[in-house]
């Protein structure tokens, strides 16, 4: 039972990531992709059971659609199987980032944050400090309105969707140039008279199902406006480390994403040594990366409520506007 719960569960992950009905012939190419081999059949089999809980219903002859029951249902499925989920999107996306560096072109990985549109000319003034203060990825952003769409996501009635270039992108910008990267852990850093001093607090990408900034974000444990104005405060960051072998490559990598305008890195350190107070293994060189939420997290510090989704969609890069530009 545990195996077919397994498989039900995949083919609504399937099919929640889709805004099209799909067929069983679709589905079961795409399960391969998750290491499951089902035939047409057996799909068809197993979309009949699903069909009788609610969880998918048919859309004329064209396949099948979840159900709100079907995205409740895999928002509660298996806690076991999600754990870990986290780590294995940043590898997915870092994978499908295709973002050329030199030509500006290809896509990169937004963070999507929902704003009630009463109140997006207030938040715009609002995140001004943020920016200035360059405690995000870079200065590029999207915004869509309701009734449109910002990458793969639909804006609700009455809210404004803002994105954030993910630092997920300077990953796959890391592997592009050679440079094997692992991600660590998510959490909070302490800065004091404008430089950072050690993370107090930290989520492991590889032991949680949601992403740690977001979980900082709703418990309202920052305060960026206080380091956009006075220097001192905490905002979101990411651990990552690289392979000192690869000192000299990371190095000209970094130089070339300052002059492209990312300044998303925040402590570049040496091979083996601590970094903000974390420790890093013998032959690694662990480096320090803002979190693109960071301009948004002072939202929620001024009481403007907002809904954040870390690493939602990927985005064109040509569709992005400097933040200032927006009026």
């Amino acid at each position: 039972m545990q195996e077919i719960e397994r498989k039900v569960v995949t083919i609504l992950k399937i099919l929640s990531g889709e805004k099209k009905p799909l067929g069983a012939g679709q589905i079961s190419e795409r399960l391969k992709g998750h290491g499951i081999d089902l035939t047409e059949r057996a799909v068809r089999y197993h979309l009949k059971i699903m069909d009788e809980r609610g969880l998918t219903k048919p859309h004329r002859k064209k396949g099948r659609l979840l159900t709100s029951k079907g995205h409740e249902e895999l928002s509660n499925a298996l806690v076991v199987d999600k754990v870990g989920l986290v780590i294995t999107k940043i590898d997915t996306l870092s994978y499908l980032v295709d973002f050329n560096l030199k030509q500006r072109t290809g896509n990169v990985v937004l963070n999507v944050t929902f704003i009630p549109r009463d109140s997006f000319r207030d938040a715009i003034g609002i995140m001004q400090g943020a920016f200035a203060a360059k405690l995000g990825i870079c200065d590029m952003v999207a915004v869509a309105y309701e009734g449109e769409a910002l990458g793969s996501i639909d804006v609700p009635d009455g809210l404004v969707a803002f994105g954030t270039v993910c630092s997920i992108t300077l990953n796959s910008l890391f592997l592009q140039a050679g440079i094997p990267i692992d991600s660590k852990f998510g959490g909070i850093v302490q800065f004091e008279r404008g430089f950072p001093l050690r993370f107090t607090e930290l989520i492991k990408y590889s032991g949680t199902t949601i992403d740690p900034l977001e979980i900082f974000i709703a418990s309202k444990m920052t305060s960026v406006r206080d380091v956009s104005s006075t220097g001192s405060g905490k905002i979101l960051a990411g651990f990552r480390d690289i392979p000192a072998v690869a000192a000299e490559k990371a190095e000209l990598l970094l130089q070339e994403l300052e002059e492209a305008g990312f300044y998303g890195i925040l402590v570049y350190g040496r091979p083996g040594q601590p970094v903000l107070e974390m420790e890093v293994n013998p032959g690694r060189t662990g480096l320090v990366v803002m979190g693109g939420l960071n301009p948004l997290a002072s939202l929620g510090e001024s009481g403007i409520e907002t809904v954040s989704k870390a690493m939602s969609t990927l985005i064109a890069y040509d569709k992005l506007v400097s933040f200032w530009d927006l009026h």
